[in-house]
């Protein structure tokens, strides 16, 4: 019997050149880095996966650096904005410290949660979204607590996406089939909610878009928590007896996964929790390769991009509270497991 998905589990972006990524996200936005790894479907390709400290399911964002090719373009039918999740109070803090690094900050009230908006260095939109389950204690989410960012403000995971599809009925029709339920509407926005403990929201935006091209500054895909691989089989049964594009189901050495397009256009992947990045047993600073290919090293360490993996900014923690005065804040391959 499926069991319905308790929230996100990563959401996969794609970026330009890898070190204004790593900059960005472990400097700007103070997020750990989980693991430097090569896209499984081209092994000469960064994928740089950041998130909390123990590399939470929920917490996760990933990147595909695909070198310096031309913009992507946002559009219909991509996710069009992830969401991190920051502490109640802190909104203040985090405005001043991307307004000192030279990002312009939109700042809304949504759903009664004060959210900012910027963009990444290749333009992906990036909102950080107040909420008191965030604080200290009350989340299931820990900050970073050696970073440039005090752990007190810091991200805790995951918020949500948003979706900009061509169909949002076809697409909310996925959500509800994947266990969310929509929980209110604001204007062309429609909100579904899962009901796990973190990296709940799914939002869905009901507004006419010229189509995307996928590239450097747009969303690759969304992918939800699923309770086991054997789940996932039957998740692919049923969503390809639907009528949706259905791939098998993939070994990603971290988590078993399925991806899933349906008529709305957005890519979903279906991702288990486990084994988790465990397996990884070497610093998250250091490349590290699947064994399959280890035989391949020396190759592929020389036809990557150098980068430097940025350390802190010599800030002294400050674990003072959430006061909003803080002067700072802040198609891979794998082993194919496909039993059909």
């Amino acid at each position: 019997m499926l069991t319905d998905t308790p929230g996100l589990h990563h959401v996969t972006t794609i970026t330009g050149l890898p070190q204004p990524t790593l900059d960005f996200y472990l400097e700007t936005l103070g997020l750990t880095l989980c693991c430097r790894t090569v896209n499984f479907e081209d092994i000469l390709a960064h994928h740089l996966y950041f998130g909390d400290p123990s590399a939470t399911p929920g917490a996760i964002l990933t990147c595909f650096p695909y070198g310096d090719v031309d913009p992507g373009r946002l559009g219909a039918p991509q996710p069009t904005a992830v969401a991190f999740t920051i502490p109640s109070g802190s909104i203040s803090s985090w405005r001043q410290r991307l307004a000192d690094r030279g990002h312009e900050v939109a700042e809304e009230t949504r759903f009664d949660e004060r959210v900012l908006s910027i963009t990444d260095p290749d333009g992906t939109p990036i909102e950080l979204v107040e909420r008191s389950s965030a604080i200290a204690g009350s989340s299931p989410i820990e900050a970073r607590k050696d970073g440039p960012v005090p752990s007190s403000v810091g991200i805790r995971g995951l918020h949500g996406v948003t979706l900009t599809p061509v169909d949002p009925y076809a697409t909310a029709a996925t959500l509800e089939t994947l266990g969310l339920e929509r929980v209110g509407q604001e204007g062309d926005r429609i909100r579904y909610r899962a009901e796990g403990t973190h990296a709940r929201v799914i939002d869905i935006l009901d507004r006419s878009m010229p189509y995307g091209r996928e590239g450097p500054g747009t969303i690759h895909h969304v992918a939800v928590r699923a309770a086991s691989v054997d789940e996932l089989y039957e998740w692919h049964d049923l969503f390809r007896e639907r009528g949706y594009e259905t791939s098998r189901v993939k070994d990603r050495h971290f988590y078993h996964s399925l991806y899933v397009r349906g008529p709305g256009g957005v890519l979903f992947e279906l991702a288990t929790e486990s084994p988790g990045f465990d397996v990884a047993d070497s610093s998250p600073d250091a490349l590290y390769l699947p064994p399959r290919f280890e035989a391949d090293r020396e190759l592929i360490e020389s036809q990557l991009p150098p980068v430097t993996i940025p350390g802190g900014d010599g800030r002294t923690e400050d674990e003072s509270g959430t006061d909003e005065t803080d002067e700072a804040v802040a198609d891979e391959t794998g082993d194919q497991v496909d039993r059909s």
